[in-house]
């Protein structure tokens, strides 16, 4: 499992394919924002409750691994098409030639992005117990789904 620890500037971060420009400003829509996650040409945008640094961790699986719903507050799912051997993934003002690369065989994968701790924020909003978890593994494209909308 890799660990991150990444500036949500904007209350959000990328992972994408290297080759991929990473513009979602169209898909950033009331929706997207409801639902934490907005998807373009391989590239995925993960919403967060805060706009400060948070942690996330990434998984790379050889199959779909269950999920225990009870542990998350959020989850979705869509494709990420990568086709270069990079995935980068950073906060939407980082600096890309320095974001973190994660290795993968370019082709099709499935993502599935795990939010916890989102009622856990500080009144001022800069602090909380929120975390970002990545799953990825290879599997046929599907439209992008919430599998567990948060409570607002």
């Amino acid at each position: 499992m890799l660990e991150f620890n990444l500036f949500a500037d904007y209350f959000q971060f990328y992972i994408q394919d290297e080759a991929a420009d990473g513009d979602l400003s169209d898909a950033w829509s009331d929706e997207a924002v409801d639902q934490l996650f907005a998807v373009g040409p391989g590239v995925v945008g993960i919403g967060t409750v805060r706009n400060m640094d948070v942690p996330v961790t990434v998984e790379i699986l050889d199959a779909e691994k269950p999920i225990d719903f009870a542990e998350w507050d959020h989850v979705v799912e869509c494709t990420l098409v990568t086709e270069s051997a990079n995935l980068v993934i950073a906060g939407c003002t980082d600096y890309f030639p320095d974001a973190a690369r994660i290795p993968v065989a370019p082709g099709t994968y499935r993502l599935r992005a795990c939010y916890a701790g989102l009622d856990t924020l500080s009144d001022d909003g800069l602090e909380g117990n929120d975390r970002y978890h990545l799953q990825l593994w290879r599997a046929p494209a599907v439209e992008p789904v919430v599998l567990k909308q948060r409570v607002a």
